[in-house]
């Protein structure tokens, strides 16, 4: 299953790359000059989202994330960010006392995206998620239902084609670093798991 989803994202995400180069490739590092002056411009709002991956020895986690946002020159993007997650834990003897963990959080936050390079960019998504965790101990059949809530700090970096006022696709791997126990994006012991997502973003008034 993993497999498959991490090759439709790269098809994903190869396609639309080649469908911006072939449309208008000489924008990647144009923008809109409605709102160079600090107003606000339709041209430079786009929305997207991107499926998110994580995995580890013990657990597999997959989310949706749809976002709005705004290009505020030719090397940062930001803007809103909804995240729904779901996340899986396998009983094991050892790991985890034959105890097997299904966990779904939903929340929101911000992101921004500096780009150093048309290819390159990197990312901040500061977030907030309410987690509702069901566990099972697999010897004995008993069952148990917990809710929490926790802030997250996801840091990494990306690659994509980005042409401004037509549209950008990307594949990126990010941490959690705020180490809160009752994140979603670490393992039982609290250790963070790489979350890859891969999306896409189409420009509201396409130039």
């Amino acid at each position: 299953m993993i497999k498959r989803i991490v090759f439709a994202g790269f098809l994903l995400t190869a396609a639309l790359g080649s469908f911006a180069q072939e449309r208008n490739p000489q924008r990647v590092y144009t923008y809109s000059d409605e709102g160079a002056d600090g107003g606000f411009s339709m041209n430079n709002m786009f929305l997207g989202g991107s499926l998110a991956l994580g995995f580890g020895s013990y657990s597999f986690n997959v989310g949706v994330s749809p976002e709005v946002g705004y290009t505020l020159n030719n090397w940062l993007d930001a803007g809103v960010v909804l995240n729904f997650n779901y996340n899986s834990i396998r009983a094991d003897p050892y790991y985890t006392n034959n105890i097997r963990y299904h966990t779904f959080n939903y929340g929101g936050g911000l992101f921004a995206r500096a780009y150093p390079l048309p290819f390159l960019f990197l990312t901040a998504q500061p977030e907030f998620n309410w987690v509702s965790v069901n566990a099972k101990d697999v010897s004995s059949g008993e069952t148990a239902t917990a809710n929490a809530n926790a802030p997250s700090l996801l840091l990494g970096a990306g690659y994509g084609q980005r042409v401004i006022g037509q549209g950008s696709f990307y594949i990126a791997i990010m941490f959690d670093v705020l180490g809160d126990k009752d994140s979603p994006y670490n393992d039982i012991y609290g250790h963070p798991l790489p979350i890859i997502k891969a999306g896409f973003n189409v420009y509201l008034h396409k130039r």
